[in-house]
């Protein structure tokens, strides 16, 4: 039976296209050990899922160093499909044509896309991998980005937004993965700069390479620009499919309910135990949070960037959490610049979400110094305070052991909207710690005490005896109860279950102005 002439140039022009560049830069993409664009979205998306959107779109420019040269698709492939059975829409740029660069088709195929996935209320994942604006359409290119930066913002809260880096993002291109709820990237093959190393040293005389100056672990540990790191791009996409299986589609639902493996009534009797004799000796939260959850499955989120402060998604019960977690085993789990503001952008994610935030508490302050003054702790502590207060999700705290000072009002109290507070017996809650508090206090007469060390401890032990526990806050109602540790899970799960239905409400405004 003879094919048709038209179904023959058919499929001659979806080969064409699925081709991309073609075979040689294919091959050069593999061997600098990437997949090329529709290689990730095959791996990303259920299998046969994928609906391909404008695939035979071509550029509009032409000269200036393209040879006249057309490829289908213009350097991006677009469309939708499922992961796990659930929605989303996915946009991978293509390095094999103009470098995956931007141009005018590239961004319309990308800004439709983002209309669908905001008219029908389904993530938005993008791959990205482009050499940044096309220079050969000017102008056109630069407000290309714009129109996709203008949909990442009205976007935000409303559906989920993903991006994985998986070769270069730089100059305006770095903008939109910025605008977006979490960063993936890929040791070693990813980068992102706004200036690339030539310029820096032109400008700056600083000599740095592409992957010192915006590689994956300088993003994952000193910018806090990416929340994950893989350490290659088969290990990152699975990433993205375990992070979307937290999330909702869009912020009108409620995370993913499963049904749960894990006894609700679990009691995990180490909990007794971990946390250690001196207030001083520091203890992994980490160990906390897998004996509650189910499953020990806990999916961190940031886990290199301000250590001192743990974020991630886990469930209980089947439900989804958000935790938030201070880090005794860094810096004392105290509260700094980093750690308050991706403190606070965590739990404005939830919020936006419908994710409820268990909060394990164990904060001894703020961290003092010359640095963090002018560095402006006052501001972005308060990122993380308003951050909490304008949270309208189920709030559950735990105090594991040290609430001290401003920092206990901060970490979802009572005060600001928490729904319930727990304390375990080892808590401390009061303004400040016990040395501290006894050398303020008694000062005078510790100076004038014939044995100057022996009264200073005798005052310290009255004062840890009176302030050094939870049933002064407990006994204002500021602590809901004093648990035993191992009945934390059974705990959190019955709160969780109480609150599933809270309606709270903030006043009604534009929105509020968050100290940035």
């Amino acid at each position: 039976m003879s094919i048709d002439p038209e179904i023959l140039e058919l499929r001659q022009r979806r080969e064409e296209a699925r081709l991309g560049g073609g075979t040689r830069r294919i091959d050069q993409q593999h061997a600098k050990g990437k997949l090329t664009a529709r290689e990730r979205i095959d791996l990303l998306l259920d299998e046969g899922s994928f609906q391909e959107l404008g695939m035979f779109v071509t550029q509009r420019a032409s000269g200036f160093g393209s040879n006249g040269q057309t490829f289908f698709g213009d350097g991006v492939v677009t469309g939708y499909g499922t992961i796990n059975g659930r929605l989303v829409y996915v946009f991978s740029q293509d390095f094999t044509v103009f470098g995956g660069s931007l141009g005018e088709a590239h961004a319309e195929k990308i800004v439709r896309l983002m209309d669908h996935a905001m008219k029908n209320g389904a993530p938005l994942i993008g791959l990205n991998d482009s050499g940044g604006a096309r220079i050969q359409e000017g102008v056109v290119s630069l407000g290309g980005y714009a129109d996709i930066f203008l949909r990442n913002t009205l976007a935000s809260g409303v559906i989920p937004q993903i991006s994985a880096i998986m070769g270069p993002c730089a100059g305006g291109a770095v903008y939109s993965p910025a605008l977006t709820d979490f960063i993936v990237m890929v040791k070693d093959t990813s980068y992102m700069f706004v200036t690339g190393p030539d310029v820096v040293k032109t400008v700056t005389h600083e000599d740095v390479t592409a992957e010192q100056l915006g590689g994956a672990m300088v993003h994952n540990e000193k910018s806090g620009v990416a929340h994950f790191m893989a350490d290659n791009e088969e290990q990152a996409i699975p990433m993205i499919r375990k992070l979307l299986s937290f999330l909702p589609q869009n912020n009108m639902e409620e995370p993913p309910l499963v049904r749960p493996t894990d006894d609700p009534l679990r009691a995990d009797e180490a909990l007794d135990e971990i946390v250690p004799d001196s207030s001083v000796k520091p203890y992994d939260m980490k160990d906390v949070i897998h004996r509650v959850v189910d499953d020990g499955d806990f999916l961190e989120v940031h886990e290199h960037y301000a250590q001192n402060i743990i974020v991630g998604f886990a469930r209980l019960n089947g439900r989804v959490v958000g935790i938030v977690a201070q880090q005794p085993m860094v810096l004392a789990g105290v509260l700094d610049i980093n750690s308050s503001g991706k403190g606070a952008r965590f739990v404005r994610f939830c919020d936006c979400f419908n994710i409820p935030i268990v909060t394990f508490e164990d904060v001894p302050g703020f961290l003092p110094g010359v640095g963090q003054e002018h560095g402006g702790i006052i501001k972005h502590g308060a990122k993380l305070l308003f951050a909490y207060c304008e949270a309208t999700v189920p709030k559950i705290t735990v105090i594991t052991r040290k609430a001290y000072g401003g920092a206990y009002d901060v970490m979802s109290s009572k005060h600001i909207r928490g729904d319930l507070n727990y304390a375990w017996p080892t808590a401390e809650i009061a303004v400040m710690g016990p040395d501290g508090a006894v050398n303020i206090i008694y000062r005078e007469e510790i100076a004038n005490a014939a044995d100057v060390e022996a009264a200073r401890q005798k005052l310290v032990q009255e004062y840890r005896d009176h302030f050094a526990n939870p049933y002064v806050a407990a006994g204002r109602g500021y602590v809901d109860d004093v648990i035993e540790p191992h009945q934390t899970r059974a705990k959190l799960i019955a709160g969780l279950e109480m609150l599933q239905n809270k309606r709270d409400t903030n006043p009604p405004k534009k929105h509020g102005n968050i100290p940035l």
